[in-house]
C-alpha cells in the first residue's frame, strides 16, 4: 500500500459524514423532544477542489523541500494531481507571494517564507477568495440596508470569527509536524 500523503482525502461533506455528524448532536436538555437530532442540520463549509489542492501542494512543498527546489511534476505524482492543473494553482500561489519558482532543468518551487510563517488561511484565501459565510461581513464590504437591525448579522459574523481563527491558527509547520507525526520514516537495512 502506498504511503498516506500530505493533505490527502477528501473535504467534502457527503451523505454519510451528515448522517454522522447528526448521530452524534445531542438535545440540550433532557425534556428536548425525541428525534431532535434529526431535525438539527450540519453547516458544511465547501472548499473549492483548487483550495484543497493548493493546501496539498504547499504542504507538499513544506514536507519535501528540505531547503531546496521541488520539481512539479514530484508533487503531482505524490498527490496524484494533473502537473497542468498544479501548474494553474502554482500560478495563483506564486502571485500571491506564498512561493517562489526557479526556471530550467534544476528549477522548482520553494515556499517564499519559512513554513511557520504561512498559515492555512493564507493559502485558502488565495485560492478562494474571501472566507466569510455571507457577503456582508467579508472585509471590506459595504453594509446592506438592514445593517443597523439584523440580527442574523452577528451569526455570521460570529461564524467568520471562528474559521478565521481556525485557519489562521495553523502553520504549514503545523500541518508538516502532524505529517511526520502520521507517516514515520520507513527505515530499511
Amino acid at each position: 500500500m502506498p504511503p498516506a500523503q500530505p493533505g490527502g482525502g477528501g473535504a467534502r461533506c457527503p451523505a454519510a459524514a451528515l448522517s454522522r455528524a447528526k448521530q452524534q448532536i445531542k438535545p440540550r436538555g433532557a425534556d428536548a423532544p425525541d428525534g431532535f437530532a434529526d431535525k438539527r442540520k450540519v453547516i458544511c463549509v465547501k472548499i473549492s477542489t483548487k483550495g484543497r489542492y493548493g493546501l496539498r501542494l504547499m504542504l507538499d512543498l513544506a514536507v519535501h523541500s528540505g531547503g531546496g527546489l521541488v520539481p512539479l511534476r514530484d508533487i503531482a505524482a505524490r498527490q496524484e494531481i494533473s502537473e497542468k492543473y498544479l501548474e494553474q494553482i502554482m500560478m495563483l500561489l506564486n502571485r500571491a507571494g506564498l512561493v517562489r519558482s526557479v526556471r530550467g532543468s534544476q528549477g522548482g518551487y520553494a515556499l517564499s517564507r519559512p513554513a511557520g510563517e504561512i498559515t492555512v488561511g493564507d493559502v485558502l484565501r488565495t485560492m478562494e477568495g474571501s472566507l466569510a459565510p455571507v457577503d456582508c461581513v467579508a472585509e471590506g464590504a459595504a453594509g446592506c440596508a438592514m445593517a443597523g437591525r439584523c440580527v442574523t448579522t452577528e451569526v455570521w459574523a460570529k461564524l467568520k470569527e471562528a474559521v478565521d481563527g481556525v485557519v489562521d491558527g495553523i502553520t504549514l509547520a503545523d500541518l508538516a509536524d502532524r505529517y511526520h507525526a502520521k507517516n514515520p520514516p520507513d527505515y530499511c537495512i
